[in-house]
């Protein structure tokens, strides 16, 4: 049951009412076993009492009937009785205490020789026996309203001792990171809890010193990285219209320049990455086909003068609720993959409503893998596999799920499901 466990009031209550439920259990059976006992020991001194009794007559008067009455019956077997007189089923007792049951009814049977008779009286014990079951029916009612009491009084008891952590939990869970720097410590006793308050406080200024820095980095980082690209960028559009560079030589300046564009995607795309969830854009619709159309134009060039055939189809009608940026790296990401290692074949991209396929038959991957857990270093025949893990940390971020499966030397299916498409 760990989708739906209790929380701590709850299991308190619940151990409360097994307890009680235990101890109310412990304490009937001894009530029963105690009663029982009694009611025999009872019954026991009463027969003895009328043996006594009706041996007493018998000397006085030797041929004084047994008792008849209406809880006990009394018989004689003695050397001038009638055999007949005797039930039968009283006939194979020795003498002794017997339990015996006749139709409904239950008896308690003492036997005893005297001179050279044997004396037989039974005792109609199923009165006792009724009061017995309806002992046991109070106690069973008993035994629930225990259970309830305790399990009342375990979740009020509980919630007076566990107040101070719930306190403590409701602002964790709801504190902001503009306020971490005010101690949670000052407003809690110095016990457990005040120590547990303190531990928060110290993971807390540690956090709020981690993003203190990680916020300068990145600001930093972004600055010094625009700054570098820009400067990178502007040289090789004066490079590009320089008329004196040969074929050869524009071609590498418009690698350096595919590049740096790539270097200026790709830290941006990081640096959205880092920020916090509440900063993100969501409210930008970015269109799946247009994308995909400006992925595949854009990585063309990797194909050069190979033998593959491309299909192309796509859904114009699909808008995600997603920055356009991450979503071009995701899908550029693989369909650049799909280009750069396949050397003959096909390369398919389907898009429909909810989804991306793209499927190439290249160089497949060294390990089949066929869950979305993609590892930091899963590749390709060449290359790594960073931007795979660029791909997934994206698809996380939206709730996308990414299936990537393939086979060396057979080719790879990248399939990326939009959940909130």
């Amino acid at each position: 049951m760990n989708g739906h466990r209790l929380d701590l009031r709850s299991r308190v209550a619940l151990a409360f009412a097994a307890f009680g439920a235990m101890v109310g259990l412990l304490m009937a059976l001894s009530l029963m076993l105690a009663t029982h006992d009694l009611g025999l020991r009872l019954i026991d001194e009463t027969l003895n009492a009328e043996l006594d009794d009706f041996f007493a007559r018998r000397e006085r008067n030797p041929h004084s009937l047994p008792p008849r009455t209406v809880t006990l019956h009394g018989y004689v077997r003695g050397p001038e009785s009638n055999p007949a007189e005797l039930p039968h089923y009283l006939a194979t007792l020795t003498p002794g205490r017997h339990d015996l049951i006749i139709g409904e009814l239950s008896y308690r049977v003492a036997v005893a020789d005297r001179k050279e008779s044997r004396y037989y009286f039974l005792y109609d014990a199923s009165l006792q026996q009724k009061r017995e079951q309806r002992f046991i029916i109070l106690i069973a009612i008993s035994i629930l309203v225990i259970v309830l009491i305790s399990a009342v009084g375990g979740f009020w008891l509980v919630g007076l001792v566990i107040a101070p952590v719930t306190e403590l939990a409701r602002r964790v869970k709801h504190r902001q990171p503009d306020v971490w720097a005010l101690r949670l410590a000052d407003d809690f006793s110095h016990d457990e809890v005040g120590e547990l308050a303190h531990a928060f406080d110290l993971h807390l200024a540690r956090i709020r010193a981690f993003m203190e820095r990680e916020r300068a980095f990145t600001a930093d980082l972004s600055h010094e990285l625009r700054t570098s690209l820009a400067v990178i960028l502007g040289a090789v559009e004066i490079l590009l219209i320089d008329e004196t560079l040969s074929e050869k030589q524009k071609s590498r300046v418009a690698r350096v320049e595919r590049a740096a564009r790539d270097m200026a995607e790709m830290g941006s795309a990081l640096l959205l990455m880092a920020r916090e969830e509440r900063s993100w854009s969501l409210e930008e619709q970015a269109c799946v086909a247009e994308v995909i159309t400006e992925a595949v134009e854009k990585h063309r060039f990797l194909l050069k003068n190979k033998p593959i055939r491309i299909t192309l189809q796509t859904d114009p009608t699909l808008h995600l609720t997603a920055d356009r940026g991450l979503l071009f790296i995701a899908l550029a990401n693989l369909i650049r993959n799909a280009f750069a290692y396949t050397d003959q074949g096909t390369i398919d991209i389907v898009q429909d409503g909810s989804s991306v396929l793209i499927r190439d038959s290249g160089r497949g991957l060294r390990a089949r893998h066929t869950d979305t857990l993609l590892p930091r270093h899963l590749s390709n025949h060449e290359g790594s596999g960073i931007g795979l893990t660029l791909v997934k940390r994206i698809c996380d971020r939206y709730g996308w799920s990414l299936e990537l499966t393939g086979q060396e030397e057979i080719g790879t299916t990248a399939l990326i499901r939009f959940s909130a498409a």
